[in-house]
């Protein structure tokens, strides 16, 4: 697994900090992000919340375009370039002025969920995704990601009658490979992802997330 570009924690290059959280369908990212979000609210630092696709009113657009019903006949690159359009008007827009300004910025999927859904869901390969991402990022790089793990036909529970999105309702098939693809992450030792079990309680998931914050050496998380 070919890192975004380093793989250390506690980077001082940039004044901000970008945290990002990944997982298949169901996985309670949002849950963990909005948890996160008012602890640290709590402790006097707003963070910025953006999701992919999407974050901008560009992104939007694009974002509407991907998750439509109506968009059930496009091909895999199209999607994949779709998606990294979206991330590289978030990166510029919004992602780099907020590190710059010193933000903590929780993202909903970044970069790695294009490596999971379109590298091994699509089978496009990790190798063609790294390079449209790369173009896509710049210099940026998350400095934390979390994945947070959940067995596909688990998530897909949760989902019920929500899985109304294109992406929700691909095939069982799709979802595992998805899977397999945040999985590789997982061990890919790369030190910036940290799994997050998603079968615990979201007070668990939070607690454990907290203490992978706590570690990250950043002046932003000192009072955390």
């Amino acid at each position: 697994m070919t890192p975004l570009t380093g793989d250390l924690l506690g980077r001082t290059d940039h004044l901000g900090l970008l945290i990002t959280f990944e997982g298949p369908e169901g996985s309670g990212k949002t849950t963990l992000i909005n948890a996160i979000a008012a602890h640290l609210a709590e402790k006097g630092e707003e963070p910025m919340i953006l999701r992919e696709p999407g974050g901008t009113e560009i992104g939007e657009r694009i974002r509407n375009i991907l998750l439509d019903m109506a968009s059930e006949g496009m091909c895999s690159e199209t999607e994949l370039l779709l998606m990294v359009a979206s991330r590289a008007q978030l990166v510029r827009e919004k992602i780099e002025i907020g590190l710059e300004a010193g933000m903590i910025i929780l993202c909903d999927r970044f970069a790695d969920a294009s490596v999971a859904y379109q590298g091994f869901g699509r089978g496009l390969g990790e190798k063609q995704v790294h390079a449209l991402n790369k173009l896509a990022l710049g210099k940026v790089e998350p400095d934390l990601t979390f994945l947070c793990l959940l067995p596909p036909e688990e998530g897909q529970k949760r989902l019920h009658s929500e899985a109304t999105d294109r992406l929700d309702r691909e095939s069982a098939d799709f979802h595992q490979r998805v899977y397999e693809g945040y999985q590789a992450m997982a061990v890919s030792g790369i030190l910036r992802f940290k799994v997050i079990d998603a079968a615990d309680t979201p007070e668990e998931m939070l607690n454990k997330a907290l203490g992978h914050l706590k570690r990250l050496d950043h002046g932003l998380l000192k009072y955390l």
